[in-house]
């Protein structure tokens, strides 16, 4: 029996690490990754559906009123957003693709393709995500305070999430995403075919 692919979405609060386990999770083969399209001109060492799908801003706009993309958001004066059609295709090849989002994001994409499983990312505390943030030494008090702040408001969309995992250590983390990810596939909306296969038997034996 052929397996299904699915939209596995991966949000978190900043320094949560959610960045390391999807690298962890693309480095066993076993997903693809989402690309998302942007208006932004690409950068250097970057390449068109490697890193994004580089697309005019008028193209991306006529792709909102086509309800081309799962979900966007212009950030900076530049439109970003889901490709639908990307995702859907992986999917139907029967691979699971992996899709790091903000919560604001995610549910846009829940609420157009129900089928998708939010996994959310979270340190063990609000301390010890401020221990993280800070120690990576890579922003200032100020921008620490405002990704704690965004923290406080992505809070309140933690129970809109199927699954939550606390990162306590990586490796383990990575795991359970994993065994998330399996158990995924155990779902009925998952299983039509296999409800449709049993409806068929179920009439040929006239029961």
């Amino acid at each position: 029996m052929s397996r299904h692919g699915l939209l596995v979405i991966i949000s978190g609060f900043s320094g949560a690490g959610k960045g390391t386990i999807v690298n962890n999770l693309m480095k066993t083969g076993k997903y693809r990754l989402s690309i998302s399209a942007t208006t932004r001109s690409p950068r250097e060492g970057e390449q068109d559906g490697r890193e994004y799908f580089f697309i005019s801003r008028k193209d991306f706009q006529q792709g909102i009123m086509e309800n081309r993309f799962l979900e966007w958001a212009e950030f900076s004066g530049n439109f970003y957003g889901t490709p639908r059609e990307y995702v859907m295709e992986q999917i139907k090849e029967g691979c699971d693709v992996i899709l790091e989002i903000e919560p604001q994001g995610a549910l846009q994409v829940k609420r157009k393709f129900p089928e998708a499983g939010l996994i959310f990312l979270t340190a063990p505390s609000m301390s010890i995500l401020k221990e993280r943030l800070t120690g990576r030494g890579t922003e200032t008090e100020e921008q620490v305070a405002r990704r704690l702040s965004q923290a406080r408001r992505e809070i309140e969309k933690m129970h809109e999430y199927d699954y939550i995992v606390v990162n306590e250590d990586v490796a383990e983390c990575t795991d359970k995403v994993e065994q998330i990810i399996e158990v995924m596939h155990e779902r009925s909306c998952q299983k039509q075919d296999l409800i449709s296969r049993f409806r068929e038997e179920a009439k040929l034996m006239n029961l």
